[in-house]
């Protein structure tokens, strides 16, 4: 029967070695009363186990002579000197630290961490254990690891709040030591979980908060770069020091190279100088670091230079340019990045995107002002720079040559132009100098109608700019009367309240990515409150009386609708009385002196599924898209009132009409516009389709600014002897109101730029007709 027992003891010895041999164990000690011991060092016993064939190895607990936990029985004599030589040196302080026995579970889960990691220190053991007792033995709070790393900033690291507090509260730990690499405690901890652990640190005021590690950065340095927003809030909270100059530069240079948005909002709420803050390497601002359309939006709603230049003269477009960023080119040209500032070597950001082969970079640049003609210090204009044609295959070349002179400028036969692209000329100076700004007014009235077309309203803002340009004076100062529907309504109050137009087109790109969010019908509010912020919010339509200003409206509060115009002068008598027998009671219109500016233009760009009405109004273009003849019947009226009142020497004749489009789409064919009763599921697509087509046709009609309308408009002038100029460019591509990529604006302000170019001899007529005597 003893036998029996001892066999059934070996079998279970043999069978928990195949089970898990590291699995901490209660035994008896009477077990080991026969076994030999192999090596002792203090409480860790080393035994031989020769039945099993086992080495097994105990933690004997003084207050317990009966009973010691066991914490491994392996099969190999070399595995078991080994752990014995590592548990020997690395327990101590953990059991002589407490003083009653460390539980089981607790030396399970010290013998498991010091397998798994043989290398940490006693230290990173007992953070990673949260022993919080064994803090105070020397051994522990002494020690470091490998990369000299003190408990202090292993605790940092895990996130252990409680076993930091320990540390500094009652060990009194130093929080100013740095490992091998330079980094302090803060830098642990921003690379923690924990960033309560900044501020337990940053109680007491140190040098270690601010101090850089052997890559030249500070914790906030650090933060930054790894996007840990509450790591910069924390370490701002405890005084960490937004002007501590790194490798790179400040903390915002390094938000801004690791695009990290919200570190740098959180940098700049706490101080907005940082804005002009120059990095030791560049000298260059915040700005230049932009990496993103998002970032550099950021930094210029924060009040940064858009046209700071870093220590070599480059601007934060240059560097945009260079790198081939085009959203952040965008983002500068439309807050008012100047397109002609030259570099250290006289290079233009247009020389660079030639030197990058970047097509709608150029584009871009061109569309927004750049000069295709201006030379650097070498006397290169863009097209001859000799970095760019040198690296051009001779297709790109050839493109690029073709692309510039499209708009005017005569490409070198020497960069292997074709003479087909000599002929098509040189840049029209006339474009950029006031040819005929000596000669004074003409003493006829003169109309300006702006149609409609959303977005495409930076088509008319184009053309405004080529014309002021070329007359040398403000648009204001050119016409009488000025007259828009929707998007040309909002430019035509632009264009009374003296708006530049530079300024409008940046408006216009700026705005589409704010109106235009999410799916139709759009929010309003964006837009109105775009309209209150550039016209004023209680500003009146009679507060500017010069030019005189019509913006056309639908009132949709009746059938047939009827067009009403918000004007900035009281209207013509009868033109506010209906042609149509009145089967109920409307509420009177608002008079001019009463109107708000910013309603009369968020009522006439009120488009059907874009935007919601506004009361009783809704967009203009269903009835006016083209407001040529509306206006020129209104001024008419407003004559004939004059006469009838005898005040006749005060009536103009009308002597110039300027009828500006956002557009023509290309034509495309319709298959079927036919909407009949469907006798099988074959005939039902057909007719589903028919009406679609039809629907889309009926709103052309309504809304075409072309065609009829223009015919009318061109033989009402010439019966009247009146100038009429008509411009609208082709596009390529059917543009929709709502368009918001920049790639397909920029092409179409492409396509206009060259059907500037190409009726060029008409602008010049136009111009001597506003200033002619």
């Amino acid at each position: 029967m003893q036998f029996f027992g001892r066999l059934v003891h070996t079998l279970n010895n043999v069978t928990n070695l195949f089970t898990n041999p590291y699995r901490v164990k209660e035994v008896s000690l009477t077990e080991y009363t026969s076994r030999n011991m192999v090596k002792q060092d203090d409480r860790i016993i080393l035994y031989e186990n020769s039945s099993a064939r086992s080495w097994d190895c105990l933690l004997i607990n003084p207050q317990n002579q009966s009973s010691a936990l066991r914490l491994f029985q392996v099969d190999s004599e070399p595995s078991a000197r080994e752990y014995f030589d590592l548990y020997a040196k690395q327990l101590r302080p953990f059991y002589e630290s407490y003083r009653d026995p460390l539980p089981l579970e607790t030396v399970q889960q010290l013998t498991d961490c010091l397998r798994s990691h043989p290398s940490w220190s006693i230290a990173h053991i007992a953070v990673e254990s949260g022993l919080l007792g064994s803090f105070r033995h020397n051994l522990i709070l002494s020690n470091s690891s490998d990369n000299e790393c003190t408990p202090l900033h292993l605790a940092c690291q895990k996130g252990d709040f409680e076993c930091l507090k320990e540390l500094m509260e009652e060990c009194h730990a130093r929080v100013d030591l740095t490992d091998k690499n330079g980094e302090t405690v803060f830098h642990y901890a921003v690379r923690g979980s924990n960033p309560k652990i900044i501020e337990l640190l940053g109680k007491k005021a140190t040098v270690a908060l601010d101090h850089l590690n052997d890559e030249g950065q500070s914790p906030l340095h650090l933060a930054c770069q790894l996007g840990k927003e509450d790591a910069v809030y924390s370490l701002l909270k405890v005084h960490a020091k937004c002007n501590n100059l790194g490798a790179l530069g400040y903390p915002i240079h390094t938000a801004m190279k690791h695009s990290q948005k919200r570190c740098a909002e959180i940098l700049l709420d706490k101080e907005i100088n940082q804005i002009q803050f120059l990095d030791p390497r560049y000298g260059a601002t915040p700005l230049h670091w932009a990496r993103n359309a998002e970032m550099t939006r950021m930094l210029i709603e924060y009040g940064c230079e858009v046209n700071a230049l870093s220590a070599s003269g480059e601007s934060a477009l240059h560097i945009a340019v260079r790198r081939g960023r085009f959203d952040c080119t965008m983002v500068l040209l439309t807050h008012g990045a100047m397109p002609n500032t030259k570099e250290k070597n006289g290079n233009t950001p247009l020389h660079l995107a030639m030197q990058q082969d970047h097509i709608e970079m150029i584009k871009a640049l061109i569309v927004f002002g750049a000069d295709v003609d201006i030379p650097n210090d070498l006397g290169e204009t863009p097209g001859l720079n000799k970095k760019s044609y040198v690296k051009m295959n001779a297709s790109v070349h050839i493109h690029i040559a073709t692309l510039i002179s499209s708009v005017g400028y005569r490409f070198p036969i020497l960069c292997g132009c074709s003479s087909e692209c000599e002929e098509q000329g040189e840049l029209l100076l006339g474009l950029t100098l006031p040819l005929f700004s000596l000669f004074p007014f003409s003493s006829q009235d003169r109309l300006l109608s702006l149609d409609g077309g959303g977005v495409r309203g930076i088509v008319l803002i184009q053309f405004l700019i080529a014309i002021e340009k070329a007359a040398g004076r403000p648009v204001k100062e050119l016409f009488d009367w000025v007259a828009g529907t929707s998007t040309g309504g909002i430019l035509a109050l632009a264009i009374i309240h003296g708006k530049p137009m530079d300024y409008m087109r940046c408006v216009y790109f700026r705005m589409k990515d704010e109106v235009f969010r999410g799916s139709r019908p759009y929010e309003s509010e964006p837009l109105e409150n775009f309209l209150k912020k550039e016209f004023g919010e209680h500003t009146k339509m009679t507060d500017i009386k010069s030019p005189k200003v019509m913006l056309t409206a639908t009132l949709c509060d009746r059938q047939p609708a009827e067009l009403h115009l918000f004007r900035n002068y009281n209207p013509p008598e009868g033109r506010n009385k209906s042609r149509f027998r009145m089967m109920g009671s409307f509420q009177p219109m608002t008079k001019p002196e009463d109107q708000l500016v910013w309603q009369a233009a968020r009522s006439s760009g009120a488009a059907p599924t874009y935007f919601r009405p506004v009361g009783r109004f809704l967009d203009g273009g269903l009835l006016a898209n083209n407001p040529t003849l509306d206006a020129i019947t209104e001024i008419n009226e407003y004559n004939k009132s004059l006469i009838q009142k005898g005040q006749g020497d005060k009536v103009k004749k009308l002597g110039l009409v300027v009828s500006l489009g956002t557009g023509r789409a290309p034509k495309v064919p319709v298959s079927s516009v036919d909407v009949f009763r469907p006798s099988n599921p074959w005939e039902l697509a057909k007719t589903v389709y028919g009406a679609k087509e039809l629907g889309k046709l009926v709103v052309d009609c309504c809304t075409d600014p072309d065609g009829p309308c223009v015919d009318r408009a061109a033989a009402w002038c010439e019966m009247i002897d009146a100038h009429y100029f008509r411009f609208n460019p082709s596009l390529e591509t059917d543009i929709m109101l709502d368009e918001v990529s920049n790639t397909i604006l920029v092409n179409m302000l492409w396509d206009t730029q060259i059907y500037i170019y190409q009726h060029w001899d008409k602008f010049e007529q136009l111009v001597e007709q506003l200033l002619i005597k």
